[in-house]
């Protein structure tokens, strides 16, 4: 069977960031690979990955990146599949300069902008695309979300029977 997703970014530091993509995509088991892509340091492999992507059976491509983060664009620039953009955070400008970058694509080349070492929405959002198509990993989602769901209930009922200061105990000792 054929990788659906394929998660790349632009260099090994991002990887603390992507694994919450991947990490998701195992939990709904979709199939997908992982790869250190530069846009700036790899060219003609980042134009490789774009142009092979769609006959290697991905359908959607997350790109993490950080700094100018051209990775997401330029993909997107190759492909007509659809380009998740996951802004890493930054040590100058705590990831806003990646976040602009990616968000701020010209008109024909857009890129889903999630917000910053927002990989896990990212993944989210490519299980939900894949969905159209796929009935098994919509119905995987649609679980998912209820179980969001059913937690937030839970500890609604449990703040409404303890009341504030003892779930906020609760809380801390659970950390």
């Amino acid at each position: 069977m054929k990788p659906l997703v394929g998660i790349i970014m632009g260099s090994d530091s991002d990887l603390t960031v992507m694994k919450d993509a991947q990490d998701f995509l195992d939990e709904l088991d979709v199939l997908h690979t992982i790869e250190i892509v530069s846009a700036h340091r790899t060219t003609r492999k980042m134009v490789n990955y774009a142009s092979d992507a769609k006959k290697k059976g991905i359908q959607v491509i997350i790109a993490g990146a950080g700094g100018a983060a051209h990775l997401p664009g330029m993909i997107a620039s190759l492909t007509s599949l659809p380009v998740i953009g996951v802004p890493i955070k930054t040590k100058s400008l705590d990831g806003l300069d990646s976040l602009l970058s990616i968000a701020q694509m010209p008109p024909g080349v857009p890129v889903a902008t999630m917000a910053i070492n927002g990989a896990k929405n990212a993944a989210i959002l490519a299980c939900q695309i894949l969905g159209v198509a796929h009935p098994p990993i919509a119905e995987r989602i649609e679980r998912y979300k209820k179980n969001l769901e059913t937690a937030v209930l839970k500890k609604d009922e449990l703040l409404g029977k303890i009341g504030a200061e003892a779930y906020l105990k609760r809380m801390s000792s659970d950390k």
